[in-house]
């Protein structure tokens, strides 16, 4: 005779029709966030030819997508805990060669075009896999600064002579740095709570005989720790990035960035650059600008990066990730780096 069949003990059966329905309502948003905007400002009376306006546009396009890009990339994050620990992914990059880590983490960021606030989901993701610290800055430094879109934009503008030493310098910033912050050791200076959750390895998450409805509750449950702590932050820095977008004081640049300009004006460039927040494509035109009027290009691209790398609405969702003496590390290592930069394209180009 059979034995009696535990229904209790039978594996649940996986929500494939929830989860492919909010795939669709993903895509579905991240490709409806520009009509989303223009609705959002036309509702409100407002155009994009203001300096309101625009900034209004920008807060109501960049929330909705760095949110979206949050939640997907902790669900796919959360998912993968499933099959790898995050010890299992610290050793797998603790066994590589010194440098090697950073170089991948810093080339994945070729690849991916996100702006400065936009990388730092998937900075989150790496962190809670147990990625080591300075590799992740390397990503972090890379994706905004040194993407698809910015050497592309660079080469129609520039040249393959700037574009590609732009290329080879920014890789080296995003490497160095990375380095230099996983050699500093400031792992304590992560928040508690990212500490906590790569310290701990709930057996059941990575237990290889779970099912599929076990691993998709876990990237859930993922979403709902991780995002219900940054969204403040998030809603906090892009807020502030959308205050001060669009108002790029280019003629007072131009009077601190000319070829003839004294020694302090390239980090002064910097400087002004770290309160602004745009990308590749928003800043570049402004590039463009400011070199018509005279400006120097080490001082201009150091001026780029500084905002596409260093802005400061990153800063502040960085603050529920990182402590300040970690972020003060960051942002010194990533600015000296983008110093050497500028002074190096001022004397060869």
């Amino acid at each position: 005779m059979d034995a009696p069949v535990d229904f209790y003990r039978l594996p649940r059966r996986p929500p494939w029709g929830w989860l492919a329905l909010a795939g669709v309502a993903w895509i579905a948003g991240y490709a409806s966030l520009t009509p989303f905007a223009d609705a959002a400002i036309a509702a409100l009376g407002l155009t994009r030819q203001t300096h309101l306006g625009e900034a209004v546009h920008f807060f109501f396009y960049d929330t909705p997508k760095v949110l979206l890009l949050l939640a997907g990339i902790v669900f796919v994050m959360g998912v993968v805990h499933t099959f790898v620990s995050p010890e299992r992914t610290r050793a797998m990059l603790a066994g590589k060669r010194l440098g090697v880590g950073n170089i991948l983490a810093a080339s994945l960021g070729i690849v991916t075009p996100f702006c400065s606030c936009s990388a730092v989901p998937l900075f989150i993701g790496f962190l809670s896999a147990g990625v080591p610290l300075g590799v992740t800055f390397s990503f972090l430094i890379s994706a905004p600064m040194v993407n698809e879109v910015a050497l592309a934009l660079l080469f129609g503008l520039f040249g393959w002579k700037v574009a590609t030493l732009y290329l080879a310098l920014g890789l080296t910033v995003a490497i160095v740095a990375g380095l230099v912050i996983g050699e500093l050791k400031m792992e304590r200076h992560l928040e508690d709570w990212v500490r906590a959750m790569q310290a701990s390895q709930p057996v059941e998450y990575i237990d290889e005989t779970l099912h599929w409805a076990e691993r998709i509750d876990a990237g859930v449950g993922h979403v709902k720790d991780i995002v219900g702590k940054v969204w403040p932050y998030i809603l906090a820095g892009i807020g502030l990035g959308a205050a001060i977008h669009g108002y790029v004081p280019q003629d007072f640049m131009v009077s601190i960035m000319g070829k003839d300009a004294p020694w302090w004006s390239l980090p002064a460039a910097v400087l002004i650059g770290v309160p602004m927040y745009s990308n590749a494509a928003g800043i570049l035109p402004v590039v463009e600008a400011l070199m018509g009027k005279g400006a120097a290009l080490g001082t201009v691209l150091a001026f780029m990066m500084s905002v596409i790398a260093l802005s400061l609405p990153e800063i502040v969702i960085l603050r529920k990730v990182l402590k300040l003496p970690l972020i003060a590390a960051f942002v010194g290592v990533v600015a000296l780096g983008i110093l050497v930069v500028g002074y190096v394209f001022n004397a060869a180009l």
